[in-house]
């Protein structure tokens, strides 16, 4: 833990106990902490009146004042300031009201300190959180405005259509497409968008986390749940309480949490992990997968009742191969945006360049583009960006055409493996583009559906498209 980041952040402690209140004074400053003291809940409430604070960790049982009353009075005067109450034997109860009523977290009596420093940590980081998403909301209604999202092709505007027609609804939306297509940025978009703009927007990203830790990550946890559990934390959809969830990857969520997942759903309440209370919340979700839900449920790995629940408004994001059109315009857009942010001089994309990126299939989408397009403003030494500065996948052993006629490089090509690649492209397009379904992709190929399956088997295809 790296304490170097709230170096100078200002702690009130209010604690009658003198050695206690002494020891904690004494470590937290040598951790780099600006440390006031004080006796009594109304010496510390006279205290922050006339200084301010990041943090004040406060005994429940304070004399003059109480830990609840100064807390209420502290919070009304200063929501940034982050609450950490003192529990001593017998009024652990108390303490967890005291969360109910804006503290952040609890410790309790004989308290140690690598628990409190953590505890300290998390509620300064969740305070740099709040202060910059306060911050921040304005530039990001501004940045995911619907008119902001680049595209003219027909795919991708016919999404714009849709997801401005239920941005502003509390319906819940499913985004498919490919790893790098953009469904976060639809997701923000619709969030930003929409009438709980003005709260949280949570993102989860369902396969990044560890399965076993996914559930507290979701719906909290109380200390001394599980192993490691030291202190109680909220989980994700309490945080999104009023604004919106976005699920990113569901589709690699277990089949035990998407039963959990079903009930907050339809019943708009959960329990904590360790918990037998149940908390309601309003969330709006927003889930989001580069896997065909529609098949997992066949194969009987997705539950099908959370798939209807979950795909209310379907909208689908289309590779960047099948909206080519849109390459020049948003490569265009990266290249300003970049020389902007990184204080290079605009370098125009000329015409070939243009081309060769129109031509290439883009496995990894707009974010393959958008991370080339860095790249070359970074490396790139000419005025202008031409063909050498682009990586050698993008022009080895491709065959340009120019009109009715070849261009061939004069170095020659390889024949059968030139074929061979076409076709394979042809036929990952075509089964792309036909989402997975073999009668369509066949149909959109002119073949029959028993040739296209054989050339799947032949090059290996079938793990992919199932």
């Amino acid at each position: 833990m790296a304490d170097e980041r709230f170096d100078g952040s200002g702690i009130l402690l209010i604690d009658q106990a003198t050695d206690s209140r002494q020891e904690l004074q004494r470590r937290l400053s040598a951790k780099g902490f600006r440390v006031s003291v004080a006796d009594n809940g109304a010496a510390g409430l006279e205290t922050f009146q006339n200084e301010p604070f990041d943090l004040v960790i406060a005994e429940l049982n304070s004399p003059a004042v109480d830990g609840l009353s100064l807390l209420r009075e502290i919070r009304a005067a200063s929501p940034r300031t982050m609450g950490v109450m003192i529990a001593n034997d017998g009024s652990v109860e108390e303490a967890v009201e005291a969360m109910r009523w804006g503290a952040f977290d609890y410790v309790s009596r004989p308290i140690r300190f690598d628990e409190l420093l953590i505890v300290i940590h998390r509620a300064l980081q969740y305070r740099n959180l709040v202060s910059e998403n306060v911050s921040l909301k304005g530039q990001l209604r501004q940045k995911y405005r619907f008119e902001n999202i680049v595209g003219d092709s027909k795919p991708i505007q016919e999404v714009f259509r849709l997801i401005e027609k239920v941005a502003d609804s509390d319906s819940t939306v499913l985004i498919e497409g490919e790893s790098g297509t953009g469904k976060e940025l639809i997701a923000r978009a619709l969030h930003y968008n929409s009438k709980r703009r003005e709260r949280y927007l949570i993102p989860v990203n369902c396969g990044a986390i560890p399965e076993t830790l996914l559930e507290s990550e979701l719906f909290g946890h109380l200390k001394g749940s599980f192993t490691g559990a030291t202190t109680n934390r909220i989980g994700r959809f309490e945080a999104a309480n009023g604004g919106t969830l976005f699920l990113d990857e569901i589709g690699d969520m277990s089949p035990a949490l998407q039963v959990k997942m079903l009930r907050v759903i339809q019943e708009h309440e959960f329990e904590p992990v360790g918990s037998t209370k149940t908390k309601k919340v309003d969330v709006r979700i927003i889930a989001a997968t580069n896997r065909k839900l529609e098949d997992l449920v066949a194969q009987g790995k997705f539950r099908e009742d959370l798939f209807y629940r979950l795909s209310v408004i379907p909208v689908f994001i289309p590779p960047l191969r099948e909206r080519a059109e849109d390459i020049p315009l948003l490569a265009n857009y990266f290249l300003e945006n970049f020389c902007k942010a990184k204080k290079r001089k605009l370098k125009p994309l000329g015409p070939d360049v243009l081309d060769a990126l129109t031509r290439y299939e883009w496995p990894g989408n707009v974010r393959e583009l958008e991370n080339l397009i860095e790249r070359l403003v970074i490396l790139a030494e000419n005025e202008r960006l031409t063909l050498d500065d682009l990586p050698e996948k993008f022009l080895n052993g491709k065959v340009k055409v120019a009109g009715d006629a070849l261009e061939i490089p004069d170095d020659g090509i390889e024949f059968n493996r030139m074929v061979e690649e076409f076709e394979n492209r042809l036929i990952v397009t075509a089964m792309s583009k036909a989402r997975g379904n073999k009668n369509l992709a066949a149909q959109l190929l002119g073949l029959k559906r028993t040739t296209l399956v054989e050339k799947l088997k032949k090059k290996g295809m079938m793990a992919e498209f199932g």
